[in-house]
């Protein structure tokens, strides 16, 4: 009797064991299944990281160094105190800036500084420049690459008392025609940013009132030189017209177009 219970007991338990086993076999054969599932789970759209419009390493460091030696040179040039200003450059799809109160004769290649065309930081630490909406606003609607914006004193004086500057020598013909003068707005503002927009409106610069200067470009040298020049006519203008008695001639819009062609072709080809 004793023998017959002790072999029914040790029938259950080999039961009881392969029933476990067998249950542990068909966790493990799931598991398997699971990860195979996963892997051959097809991406999802925007799952893989879109590279277009992302500058490379290399790209944005040469970038870089030519928005900090355009800076320096705005300073050196007398166009701008401090760290009046500012400059932006389009890589791809991000916009580099310089940063906000950072002498420019102290930025460095790690303090690289960018957002993408919606303003949102992608580059660096340092807070950018407050006149950001401008930079960005010209980025989004034109296809500018370069923008330079300076508190130049001629122009700066002549946005005080004109809404134009009278056309008083050809080379405004290189930025379009008659300079406008944009309505004053706080700087730093969406409503500045959108007053610039309406002063550029077939143009590559304007002045803002009781402000500077606001050029853009293809490159970098190209606004930097809108800059220059705009400041140099603002010069000559203030200058003709103080002689006593007399008023400075100035030129026909007829005058201006022929001259805005010939300076399409002005220079080296392809430099």
């Amino acid at each position: 009797m004793k023998q017959r219970r002790r072999e029914r007991e040790r029938a259950r338990q080999q039961g009881r064991e392969q029933e476990r086993q067998g249950a542990q076999g068909a966790r493990n054969t799931q598991n398997a299944q699971g990860a195979q599932d996963v892997q051959n789970v097809p991406d999802a759209p925007g799952d893989e990281k879109d590279v277009a419009g992302v500058p490379g390493e290399e790209e944005v460091a040469g970038a870089w160094e030519a928005l900090v030696a355009t800076a320096r040179r705005m300073v050196s040039d007398g166009l701008v105190v401090g760290t009046s200003g500012n400059v932006s450059v389009r890589v791809g799809d991000v916009v580099l800036v310089t940063p906000s109160g950072v002498p420019y004769d102290r930025l460095t290649p790690d303090d690289v500084t960018g957002v993408d065309l919606e303003g949102r930081q992608v580059l660096g630490t340092l807070v950018p420049t407050s006149e950001l909406p401008m930079h960005l606003a010209v980025h989004r609607t034109t296809d500018a690459r370069a923008v330079v914006h300076t508190h130049a004193v001629h122009a700066t004086a002549v946005s005080t008392l004109v809404a134009e500057l009278p056309p008083v020598h050809y080379m405004a013909g290189a930025l379009g025609g008659p300079v406008r003068v944009a309505p004053y707005a706080t700087y730093g503002t969406e409503e500045l940013a959108r007053n610039m927009l309406r002063a550029l409106e077939g143009r590559t610069g304007c002045l803002l009132q009781n402000h500077g200067t606001v050029t853009c470009g293809a490159t970098l040298d190209q606004a930097y030189d809108r800059t220059a020049q705009l400041e140099w006519m603002c010069r000559l203008w203030l200058t003709a017209s103080s002689v006593p008695g007399l008023t400075p001639a100035l030129l026909t819009p007829e005058q201006l177009a022929q001259a805005e062609e010939r300076l399409r072709t002005y220079g080296q080809p392809g430099r």
